[in-house]
């Protein structure tokens, strides 16, 4: 999910953060996405992106797709996206924040290579459908295939053609539709008669945060290895070289990474994203988001960010602040409950 984040309460009431919590837990809900498209045509674009991000391009199936880092030389990450396979192009799926310097970055590395890089956002809408009943929903558009994560489709809808992706959310089931600008109005309205519920910003905020999904810039950032981030789906160890591998091959081979993005679970108030983290009174960690969650009992908080390994441990005692912390794996499993 590409979106800002907000931390604490917002312009939703807490009674329409609950509806739209118990829509995605037990129905299905939609939202408009602002991811951007790029498409990367010509005789050597496999061959050309698989040297520039951090997962297997070469091997990628058709109507597939994989999630990768592009890195600088020194294994830092530039950026993270996702990458298509749509038969005589790759399709590249990032946040529009991300889309500037990617494609100054890509232009600079097309030397002699025949590439061609077209940026395609303003051609699509972007729309997301999550939920227990999402693939119901679908249905009543018309769609009848059973995808797998990073699979994609296309059919033809009111006289035009639509592209569904199933995206790799660990914790509900989660597509994406690509729109043609003729057809997004009318196809947002079809999605709501179908019976998916808006779902607005801050509730997707934290439902990022319940599943474990970083955002570059803000848990991601250039400065960060991409071992670090724990996204290991970004890595593949058998692919050839590309920008950046000496360093990743390196930290594998040495195991040489000394902390891990984790979740945690909040006793007291929230804590603002660049907060440390303590044990004894010595820094060990950092979170980079926070957000609250609406349970029977009320909201609680729950956090994500940095931690040192030799803190994992569970039950260890960590504070933020006045507010006490433990650690907890992706996804917060016990918020994936129906009320």
């Amino acid at each position: 999910m590409h979106l800002a984040a907000t931390h604490g309460p917002g312009t939703v009431s807490k009674s329409q953060v609950r509806e739209e919590f118990d829509a995605l837990l037990s129905g299905c809900g939609t939202y408009p996405l602002g991811s951007a498209l790029v498409s990367v045509a010509g005789r050597d674009r496999v061959r050309w992106l698989n040297g520039m991000i951090s997962n297997n391009i070469r091997d990628l199936a058709p109507g597939h797709g994989v999630y990768g880092f592009v890195l600088n030389p020194q294994g830092h990450i530039q950026a993270d996206l996702y990458v298509f396979h749509d038969g005589e192009k790759l399709l590249i799926e990032i946040e529009r924040s991300q889309r500037d310097t990617v494609l100054s970055l890509f232009r600079r590395y097309i030397i002699m290579d025949k590439v061609e890089v077209e940026d395609s956002s303003d051609k699509f809408r972007i729309f997301g459908v999550a939920g227990r009943k999402a693939e119901q929903v679908l249905s009543t558009l018309a769609w009848r295939k059973q995808l797998e994560p990073l699979e994609f489709g296309r059919w033809f809808l009111n006289g035009g053609e639509l592209t569904v992706v199933r995206k790799d959310n660990q914790a509900i089931p989660s597509y994406e539709l690509w729109v043609p600008q003729e057809l997004a109005d009318q196809t947002w309205r079809a999605l709501e008669a179908s019976g998916a519920h808006t779902i607005h910003e801050e509730v997707l905020e934290s439902w990022r945060v319940i599943s474990g999904i970083p955002r570059f810039g803000q848990d991601i950032r250039n400065r960060d290895l991409p071992q670090e981030t724990g996204q290991d789906r970004a890595l593949n160890f058998n692919k050839g070289c590309y920008i950046g591998q000496e360093i990743v091959e390196r930290v594998r081979s040495r195991g040489s990474v000394h902390r891990a993005f984790v979740g945690f679970e909040v006793e007291g108030a929230g804590p603002e994203p660049g907060s440390k983290i303590q044990s004894e009174g010595k820094d060990v960690g950092e979170i980079t988001t926070s957000t609250w969650v609406p349970t029977a009992e009320g909201e609680r908080a729950i956090a994500m960010g940095y931690l040192r390994k030799e803190f994992l441990e569970p039950g260890k005692e960590l504070r933020v602040g006045a507010s006490r912390i433990q650690v907890r794996s992706f996804p917060f499993r016990e918020f994936l409950v129906p009320g």
